[in-house]
């Protein structure tokens, strides 16, 4: 409503003279917006707004006035532009004054004449009875212009019954072509009504003398008459019989006329009430407009016509006027009652609160209706608030999101804030979600999402609401309301306090009612009975509480956009670092409960590096663990790194650590699984290209193979896995990775080195027992055998059981090959050597048989040897007696080459592999 426009400007008027109420156009410039904007017209002094009749902002049509003025400017004046300014000028053309006895083509106003014969305050002018023409001579006017007469003789006038009348000019304007010879005749004609003048009465008794004698006569008679008659007569004397003679006359008269006066008195009446009615119908017809306007709506027309109404009627003390008005007031105060009933109406647009606002400051209510609207916002939002509490703890809210009230669609406003946020971002803030959604969704996300966009959607409307109160913007600036803005200004420091209390409640009644939901604990206990409630719903995940999160920090970012005091915030503060390290703790628990599942989906399908999906499960489950951190870890403007806190550091290395040693539980569990079938035993086809045929889908590994499998994903974590963890973990800032990495190194270590043992004494106690029931088999004696012709069968056996541990573990992991057949060499050989050592002594040929079977068990498993077995073998080798002759030695090397070359097949998987495993 403030000012915009330039201020009026009048550049024509047609005509540019005239008499009053001559009918005139106005042309110029910026002339209002409407009959509304129009408040002011003055020409010559005269205020003729009444008579106004706006046609548009360069056209207005009215009558010129009586005004006191005989020439001046036209001024406009108007709501948009103020008082306005006139390029030209307007002259009022006084009338002439009409004689009784003179003759005149229009009709005279007989109360001039009435009101000039019987103003008894004034002196009348002898020349005012007098004929219009004085001098007595044909009337001559001339052609000179008015204005040049006017420029000629300024402060003038040419009527000779006018104070500063002056001959030359009455002259110039009636006798300018007349001779001089009739001027004089002019002149005699004066002389001679001056004479006349001086004579005086005594002229008029001269004149008369006769008509006097005869009054004389007629007194002196009617005095003997009185003399004569007396006064005693029952009759009475003849003046009362002259007064009952007047009086009767005087009765029949009145009964004569008494109609007709009636019927001119009543229509006298009647003319000017109509009259009064036409020049003031505007206030007549003003109730009636009024509650038309309220009706339609139009509330500018009926604040324009009261304040035009109030300015020309306000002070009245006509009784008529004074009723009408008194009428206007009352609709006035129906019309504030209304207005006061729609602001405090809600839910209500912040447009429509600054027009309420205005209308009841242009219609002077009583109190501030701004700071009432802003309380009752103030107790609706809360309510609000409290409401969105309790429908979702009774059950109301079930199916809520299919549509909003009155089947509104669109976008939230928190939609819409985090669908810009997203953008600036370059991301999707909010992945697209299944019809379902709703359904699925927690009670507690949907609270938290809905919570928010009733703040977000009333909040900033309430806040613009009170800055336009401070800096007075609910007002015009014009200067008919400088008074109001100062008054709003002052309120506004006044009630600062107040108001600082009411964001404070709604932010504080936000923050407890998502602690209610999410963080009771944190709540005292006389609280939780108002905000709490929520013991029944889903408990929630960490993915539910990054988007709860989300959803607060977007509440916040709106808040704060709208300059909202950091100080007042800082509860949303405390509440997102609480609601952070919430999120922390449960992701880790939830993924904690994830990892011991891991277990059951293992399928014992190895790769070609010996490795099941398990680590690579746990891996991914731990990568998405760390990027459902990302965003709650994120540190926004004003928040603080959680893991920062020393309290909250050391909780989350607890519960990773408990992860990691969670899923090294896991697998020693799957080592010791009994439910597993464990009558088949492993075949490998070692003629087949595909050395993987016995590990496929749906395989059900025996208790070897699965710690053979087991031992090889704890190499896979400690080699590959734990290494990437700690680099996701450096990655996404979180603190004690060293600690972590450690423990969970020496457990996988632990476990390594438990499976080792279990796999070796599984695999090699049989081999090595073995050994020395074939070594005597047949009552074999060292002391009495026959010349050696080869090795025996049980060494052969042997070899072949260490073929078949070979063929296991290669089937699983190659990398475990030279590990376990080392350690089962060095079973093998260490129980050798101890028979070889408890021998007595041996014969010729029981040496020679002994040097061979070592020398060709060495031999074969050379590529295995360590040096505990290689010690071994040597104290073998040194219990037998030495070999001296070269027919021996000879035979011995020749037997040696005839087992290798029979063997041969055999021996080749002892050989380093230089074929890769055929990967499936």
């Amino acid at each position: 409503m403030s000012r915009s426009r330039q201020p009026p400007l009048v550049t024509g008027i047609s005509p540019k003279e005239g008499a009053a109420w001559t009918k005139v156009t106005i042309r110029g410039e910026n002339l209002g917006t409407g009959p509304p904007d129009l408040i002011g017209l003055l020409i010559c002094g005269h205020n003729c707004l009444l008579t106004a009749e706006w046609m548009s902002a360069s056209k207005i049509v009215c009558r010129v006035g009586p005004a006191k003025d005989d020439k001046g400017e036209i001024i406009v004046t108007t709501k948009s532009g103020g008082l306005g300014t006139s390029t030209v000028s307007f002259k009022l053309i006084r009338p002439e004054r009409i004689g009784i006895l003179d003759q005149s083509a229009v009709w005279v106003d007989e109360m001039n004449y009435y009101d000039m014969r019987t103003d008894r305050n004034k002196g009348i002018s002898p020349l005012s009875l007098r004929p219009s023409n004085p001098l007595g001579i044909d009337i001559d006017k001339g052609k000179l212009p008015q204005k040049d007469i006017e420029l000629t003789f300024p402060g003038m006038s040419g009527d000779f019954t006018s104070e500063n009348f002056s001959a030359t000019w009455y002259l110039i304007e009636n006798h300018m072509g007349s001779s001089f010879e009739q001027l004089k005749i002019a002149a005699n004609n004066l002389k001679k009504q001056a004479t006349k003048k001086n004579e005086g009465s005594l002229a008029y008794v001269k004149g008369g003398l006769s008509t006097f004698f005869e009054a004389q006569d007629a007194l002196a008679a009617i005095h003997q008459r009185l003399e004569s008659d007396g006064t005693e007569r029952v009759e009475g004397s003849m003046t009362q019989r002259l007064e009952t003679i007047l009086n009767r006359a005087s009765d029949t008269a009145d009964t004569l006329f008494q109609e007709v006066l009636g019927r001119k008195d009543k229509a006298d009446s009647t003319r000017n009430a109509l009259n009064v009615l036409q020049r003031f119908k505007f206030l007549f017809n003003l109730p009636l407009n009024i509650e038309r306007n309220i009706q339609k709506g139009d509330y500018d027309v009926v604040i324009n016509d009261y304040e035009k109404a109030k300015s020309l009627f306000g002070n009245t003390e006509v009784p008529v006027f004074k009723k009408v008005y008194a009428e206007v007031e009352t609709r006035i105060g129906a019309l504030r009652s209304l207005l006061l009933e729609k602001l405090l109406q809600t839910p209500s647009t912040l447009h429509d609160q600054k027009r309420y606002i205005r209308y009841l400051s242009d219609l002077h209510a009583p109190g501030d209706p701004a700071w009432q609207c802003i309380y009752a916002q103030h107790k609706w939002i809360l309510q609000l608030m409290q409401n969105c509490r309790d429908e979702f703890i009774s059950g109301q809210r079930v199916d809520v999101g299919a549509l909003d009230q009155e089947g509104d669609t669109r976008p939230s406003a928190l939609g819409r804030l985090s669908h810009t946020a997203s953008l600036k971002r370059g991301g999707s803030l909010r992945t697209p979600r299944p019809s379902t959604w709703r359904f699925e969704t927690p009670q507690q996300v949907q609270f938290v999402e809905k919570l928010s966009d009733v703040v977000i959607g009333q909040l900033p409307n309430f806040w613009k609401l009170w800055i336009s109160y401070v800096n007075g913007s609910l007002f015009s600036e014009t200067g008919e309301k400088s008074g109001q803005v100062e008054k709003s200004k002052k309120n506004a420091r006044q009630r600062q306090n107040d108001f600082k209390k009411m964001i404070e409640e709604m932010i504080n009644r936000l923050v407890k009612l998502v602690r209610g939901a999410l963080l009771p604990t944190t709540l005292p206990q006389g609280e939780l009975n108002f905000y709490g409630g929520w013991e029944n719903k889903t408990e929630l995940t960490g993915a539910w509480l990054t988007q709860i999160i989300h959803t607060v920090r977007a509440c916040h970012e709106a808040l704060s956009a709208l300059e909202i005091p950091n100080d007042l915030l800082q509860v949303i503060q405390d509440l997102l670092l609480e609601l952070r390290v919430h999120c922390l703790m449960v992701t880790l628990l939830h993924t904690t409960e994830d990892v011991k599942g891991l277990a059951e989906k293992e399928d014992w399908v190895v790769d070609n590096e010996g490795i099941t999906s398990l680590p690579s499960q746990f891996e991914q489950c731990m990568v998405q663990m760390l990027q459902s951190l990302k965003e709650p870890m994120e540190i926004k403007p004003g928040e603080i790194n959680v893991l920062q806190l020393d309290q909250v550091q050391d909780q989350a290395t607890e519960l990773s650590v408990n992860i990691m040693k969670v899923f090294i539980n896991c697998l020693e569990q799957l080592s010791t699984k009994t439910d597993i079938d464990t009558s088949r035993n492993i075949s490998v086809d070692l003629s087949s290209p595909d050395r993987f045929t016995g590990v496929h889908e749906g395989f059900s590994p025996t208790s070897e193979q699965r710690l053979l499998i087991i031992l090889s994903n704890c190499q896979y974590l400690e080699r590959r896995t734990f290494l990437n963890l700690a680099n996701h973990f450096e990655k996404h800032c979180l603190t004690g990775t060293e600690k972590i990495t450690r423990v969970s190194v020496d457990a996988v270590r632990e476990l390594d080195r438990k499976l080792f043992e279990a796999y070796i004494e599984k695999r090699a106690d049989p081999i090595a027992g073995s050994l020395e029931p074939g070594i005597y088999a047949g009552y074999f004696d060292w002391r009495d055998c026959q010349t050696p012709t080869g090795v025996r069968n049980y060494l052969k056996e042997a070899l072949v059981n260490i073929i078949t541990v070979h063929a296991e573990v290669f089937t699983v992991s190659k990398d475990l090959v030279p590990r376990v057949l080392s350690k089962i060499v060095e079973s093998v050989a260490d129980e050798m050597c101890r028979l070889m050592q408890c021998v007595s002594s041996f014969s010729k040929n029981g040496a020679l048989q002994a040097r061979l079977e070592l020398c060709a068990l060495r031999d074969a498993i050379a590529p295995y040897l360590n040096s505990e077995s290689s010690a071994s073998f040597k104290l073998a080798l040194d219990a037998l007696p030495q070999l001296h002759s070269g027919a021996d030695k000879k035979l011995l090397e020749e037997l040696l080459n005839k087992f290798k070359s029979s063997m041969q097949l055999q021996l080749t998987c002892f050989q380093p592999c230089c074929i890769q495993p055929v990967k499936r």
